[in-house]
This record gives C-alpha cells, structure tokens and sequence, in this order.
C-alpha cells in the first residue's frame, strides 16, 4: 500500500473512531440511571410510619412545628466525609385527624358509665375514678386481706365500671357534704360498690355481693342497700335537709327498654347501663314514701312497676 493510501485509510478510521465515541458517550448518558426521588421515599416512608402507629392504637400527639438543621453528607475533595448544613426545616403540626387511636387491649383503670348524664353536679369521670381509687385503698386499710369465705378482696379499680357519681348530702348521722361514687364490677363476681368521698378522702363503703335475683323476681330489681343514696338518717325523719340530690340503682333484664322512677314532686327518665339501671334528681319537698319505679318494653308496654314488687320497700324507715 503505497503512502496515499495509507493516509485516505488512516483518515477514514480516525472519523470512525471520532464517531464511535461519540455515540458510546451518548449511550452511556442514555442508560445512566436516574437520580432515587428521595422526597417522593420520604414521603411514602412517613406515610407508612403514620399508618403503622396508628393500626397499633398510638395515642393522639401534636407536634409543634419546631425549625430543626438537618445535615446531608457530601464527599470532599480529599474523599473523606463531611458534614454540610442544608436548609432548615420543621417538623409539620399533626391534627387529631391525622392519628386514629384504636381502643386499648389492656385498658387501665374502671369504665365509662353508659351516658354522661351519669355523672352529675359537675363532677368529672376523672374525679370519680380517683374517687373510687380512693374507696378501694381504704377498704384494704381497713379490712386488710380476706380471712374467710365471706370477706372480699375488691381488687383494683380495672374491671370495675362507675355507674353514678353525684353530691351527697350530710345529715345528723354522717356530717358533711361531699360525693357518692358507685360502681359495679361483674368478674369474677358480681360486685356493688357505693363510696362517700368528703374532704378529698374515702369515709366508708357500703358493698354488696353476688346478686340479688330471687326465684319471683321481676325484670327490674332495685337495689337492696340503694337506699342510702335516696334517703336521709333516720335521726333526722321529717326533717332533712333540702334541696337533696337522690340516686336509684338496681339491676334490669334486657327485655326492659325504658324506665322511669318518680320522687317527690318529679319524675326521671333511667339509665341503662350494661345491665344496670340508674336514676336520679333533686328533692325539694319531704317525702314519706320511697321513690316509685316503672319499667317498659319496647312496644311500651308496662313490664314491671314497683307498687306491685312484694320485695320492694315502698315506704321511708
């Protein structure tokens, strides 16, 4: 090959290799993968944090949005790592919508009553709870563990379920205003609990236990010790204290679906609490007669009525 040739041959393979590289180097760029979209993962992480939390039954929590400096790390011209600020950012507030919490496995601490009615003069579900703390350490002060089949540990407030909280008006054989806390608790027996809270502190309990069905029975069952919170002492019989708050309690059957108990010069619709029911109202004349107590089925009819129950006492001591 003579030196012409040579030179058109080299000139044609250095245009070739030119173009080779040129369309290498545009492949290259062509396949080179992306950046990662690391906000759209930041976003789609938190979104997964929240939905875990909240399937595990988190609690509520607002976060106040507090400006935070986050470092990135970034490679320095020596090849070690160094840490450089970014921009400064906040952590967004979280509203109650953004958590759903889902009830407690293991709840602590006793039970909502059915309805906030309930919980009368003001008194708050944490007041009464604490109230029956209060009466459950003093029964254990004074009764200390059960040394027969006929004491009865009442346990702790878990299990038990505040039916009724209202005042509680002091007379001659118990001075002093203050509060009733009743509760009832179903496992592993049936427990009643009324508690007189006044000045902050746990005065005594009356407690019943097991049940009071007897083979006669009707669908509603007043409670046989209940009287306490819709009388006055006897000591003071045709005079009490007025205005007077007064409570009823009882069991019912789940046939009744509505009842009434009328006392002096009123009448209050019941409570239907789990089996329970509960009433009450203020007293401003003297009475003689204990309060009076219709039940209901759903068609409205007359199912149990207290005048006719031979088990009921209708008359004041």
């Amino acid at each position: 090959m003579n030196e012409e040739h040579k030179q058109q041959g080299a000139g044609i393979g250095g245009d070739f290799e030119e173009q080779l590289r040129g369309l290498l180097a545009e492949d290259a760029y062509t396949i080179r993968p992306s950046p990662a979209p690391y906000p759209a993962i930041h976003r789609r992480g938190t979104v997964e944090r929240r939905r875990r939390v909240a399937a595990a039954g988190a609690a509520l929590v607002t976060l106040a949005a507090v400006p935070m400096v986050a470092y990135a790390l970034t490679g320095a011209g020596t090849g070690g790592d160094t840490a450089a600020p970014a921009p400064s950012v906040s952590v967004p507030q979280q509203t109650p919508e953004t958590l759903t919490p889902t009830p407690s496995a293991s709840p602590s601490g006793p039970a909502r009553p059915a309805t906030e009615g309930q919980l009368l003069d003001g008194i708050t579900f944490e007041e009464a709870a604490d109230g029956l703390e209060k009466c459950l350490a003093f029964d254990k002060s004074h009764t200390g563990p059960p040394n027969n089949a006929f004491d009865t540990d009442l346990g702790a407030t878990d299990g038990y379920r505040i039916i009724l909280a209202m005042n509680s008006t002091g007379d001659s054989n118990a001075p002093g205003d203050g509060m009733y806390v009743v509760a009832v608790k179903e496992q592993p027996q049936q427990i009643r609990l009324i508690c007189n809270i006044r000045d902050g502190k746990a005065q005594g309990n009356n407690i019943s236990t097991g049940s009071d069905d007897l083979p006669d029975a009707g669908p509603v069952r007043a409670d046989i010790n209940g009287g306490k919170l819709y009388q006055q002492s006897v000591l003071d019989r045709g005079n009490w204290k007025l205005p007077f708050r007064w409570g009823v309690i009882g069991t019912v059957d789940p046939s009744v679906a509505r009842m009434t108990v009328s006392y002096g010069d009123a009448t209050s619709q019941a409570a239907l609490d789990h089996g329970w029911f509960v009433a009450s109202g203020n007293l401003n004349q003297q009475v003689t007669v204990a309060p009076h107590i219709k039940g209901y089925d759903a068609e409205g009819k007359l199912v149990y009525d207290s005048d006719q129950d031979k088990y009921y006492e209708k008359t004041q001591p």
